[in-house]
């Protein structure tokens, strides 16, 4: 089977490639589209679904897109649906940790969670996986694998920072992680 993964994010691609190993992966490049497909929804299953609708729509294929967004308890789930530009346009993670870092230094609820929401197209159907894990914001980046705030995020149960394990460690706990896993196993139903 071949499918579309509709994201330019080479590290999400290489994750959920390393998640999916029985089915074809494509990348947008590999389809050629070099659109930048804008997340325009306010939220994360809007932006996902826009986006695999996008590929559906102008090349005809089977597609799932993801979004995915960090909520911290103590400031009203935010950055949530903003989390890739939370520090303002371009996305820059090491930013967007900073400003993490700096709203939270003051608060003693540090209580984190990433949410994913996968959007699949496929037979001119559309379904919806959610992901999340659970943790907490550290005061201090640890780690250097990973990507976006990995580097501050402690999943509940682990004294380790998601940028601290390694892609089979954070695989199997993550919310990335945990949306594909129902994906895979709705594909494998069919």
């Amino acid at each position: 089977m071949k499918i579309v993964f509709a994201t330019n994010n080479s590290n999400k691609l290489k994750e959920v490639r390393a998640l999916l190993p029985t089915i074809e992966i494509l990348s947008l490049k590999d389809i050629k589209c070099f659109e930048d497909i804008e997340e325009t929804e306010v939220t994360l299953e809007g932006n996902a679904k826009l986006k695999a609708n996008y590929i559906t729509h102008n090349f005809g294929l089977d597609c799932f897109a993801d979004d995915t967004g960090l909520e911290l308890e103590a400031l009203d789930n935010a950055p949530g649906v903003y989390s890739a530009r939370y520090a303002g346009e371009p996305s820059d993670s090491e930013k967007n940790i900073e400003k993490v870092l700096s709203e939270m230094k003051d608060k003693e609820n540090r209580i984190a969670q990433f949410r994913t929401v996968v959007a699949l197209n496929l037979k001119n159907d559309q379904f919806l996986f959610e992901g999340i894990c659970k943790g907490e914001i550290s005061k201090t980046k640890n780690g250097n694998k990973g990507f976006g705030y990995d580097p501050i995020f402690i999943p509940k149960g682990n004294k380790k920072s998601f940028a601290e394990m390694s892609m089979d460690e954070k695989g199997g706990i993550s919310h990335r992680g945990k949306a594909i896993q129902k994906l895979i196993t709705f594909l494998n139903l069919i």
